[in-house]
């Protein structure tokens, strides 16, 4: 969402001490302060959810320059590559100061590091007639990452377990995609399911959201989590990441690895060039943890790129017969079969090395992944510049559709436990999502 956001102005205030604000979100970066939701006055009255720079969750109600609830979780939420169920739950009337405000994640109470909670029978600035935001608090402070399953009840609370539950099979905490919940005057309920207008209220109260900026709908949910690229595993200061992680700017430096690896199963991604100032552009996978930004793209073993110079190059050595040369605005796929151990590479559809991946003919062959450091493959992107002096960008596809905020111009065959991709994904591949993975 960075740069972009949701709104609503309450037509009529409420007392505000007793809702609940429940949303499932995906983060994208991991070092600076991000708000999944607001609404403020000035600098002293505003009521916010937010995660901090150090990952931390933090609710805070504030009212005329006094601060009446600061809750801060101990734990530091930087896992970039899962969804996490947030919510908050406040009922001002309540004797106990425990039971007033409190924050859950995926189903249960967090550990806090400060506990400052309003006075019995006071108020909060969530259900004042202002404008509330949805990922934002002010020009500088967006959320960069996905939201959905949003929902606001006004004058009531409710536990975690009204909008999730833990699945009997794999034990993880899930969505209840309609809850039974009563929402007040100034409830809502965001899926987030028409892209065209992300801000419809399903709640039945017609609380609708004006969007500003760009919102992309994403294939990529808390039943199907989707790999992104790693903000975490990053090993060269000066690479950038925006879009929920799926655009990466970057110079010389250890490859920029994927959340989702994989050690058996075929799975298919794309990638497309924004920007290249030399030939060294590196699209691939790689099997082997960096450690260090000297370790540069192929330099651990384990590792195979296709250079934008027309290679397929790996630790110790390079193909460059049959494998084209690729520039900017081409979109590159990646096709890896890790139960033949093979890797196969496209150019705007095209397989290089005249290959096939459904009939595994024209692959490259690599290392079982588990002879690998990792025991696993994970999707890469990098870029070698030998002056340090410029930068790569690129866009990773593994399934949402689009490039950037630009959707695919025209979706080939999609794989069958979901996915949009610009070309055909083979016959037999999926997406690198947790259907995907689960279907092998």
């Amino acid at each position: 969402m960075a740069s972009a956001k949701l709104t609503r102005t309450n037509g009529t205030a409420t007392t505000g001490n007793i809702y609940t604000w429940s949303a499932w979100v995906k983060r994208g970066l991991s070092s600076t302060q991000e708000t999944l939701v607001r609404t403020r006055t000035d600098d002293n009255n505003y009521s916010r959810i937010r995660f901090d720079d150090d990952g931390t969750l933090v609710f805070e109600d504030r009212i005329s320059s006094s601060t009446v609830t600061n809750l801060v979780s101990n734990a530091q939420h930087r896992d970039l590559s899962s969804w996490y169920h947030v919510l908050v739950r406040v009922d001002y009337t309540q004797a106990t100061a425990g039971d007033r405000a409190r924050i859950y994640v995926n189903g249960s109470e967090v550990t806090y590091s400060s506990t400052t909670r309003q006075s019995q029978s006071g108020s909060s600035y969530f259900n004042s007639a202002n404008s509330h935001d949805l990922g934002h608090y002010n020009s500088n402070n967006y959320f960069n990452g996905s939201m959905t399953h949003v929902h606001f009840t006004d004058g009531y609370s409710y536990a975690p377990s009204t909008f999730g539950e833990t699945d009997s099979t794999s034990g993880i905490w899930k969505p209840k995609t309609a809850p039974s919940v009563t929402y007040g005057n100034n409830g809502y309920f965001l899926k987030m399911e028409n892209s065209g207008a992300m801000g419809t209220d399903s709640s039945g109260n017609g609380n609708n959201f004006t969007v500003s900026g760009t919102l992309t709908q994403n294939v990529d949910t808390p039943s199907n989590n989707f790999a992104t690229l790693n903000a975490i595993n990053n090993f060269y200061p000066e690479a950038t990441f925006s879009n929920g992680n799926l655009k990466i700017t970057t110079k010389e430096s250890a490859p920029v690895m994927g959340t989702i690896g994989a050690s058996s199963g075929k799975y298919y991604w794309e990638v497309k060039v924004n920007a290249l100032a030399s030939t060294y552009g590196t699209i691939g996978i790689v099997g082997t943890q960096a450690t260090a930004s000297t370790q540069f793209i192929t330099s651990n073993a384990n590792e195979y790129m296709y250079y934008s110079q027309g290679s397929l190059n790996y630790n110790g050595g390079s193909v460059s017969s049959g494998y084209a040369s690729y520039t900017v605005g081409d979109i590159i796929g990646v096709a890896m079969d890790l139960d033949n151990n093979r890797l196969f590479v496209s150019k705007n559809g095209t397989w290089q090395n005249s290959a096939d991946p459904t009939s595994s003919t024209g692959a490259y062959t690599i290392t079982a992944p588990a002879s690998t450091s990792l025991g696993a493959y994970f999707p890469a992107v990098g870029y070698w510049d030998d002056n340090d002096s410029a930068n790569g960008t690129y866009e990773a596809n593994f399934g949402s559709g689009y490039f950037g905020t630009t959707a695919v111009a025209s979706a080939g065959t999609a794989p069958s436990e979901g996915g949009i991709f610009e070309y055909d994904c083979p016959s037999g591949y999926q997406a690198l999502c947790t259907k995907g993975i689960n279907s092998f």
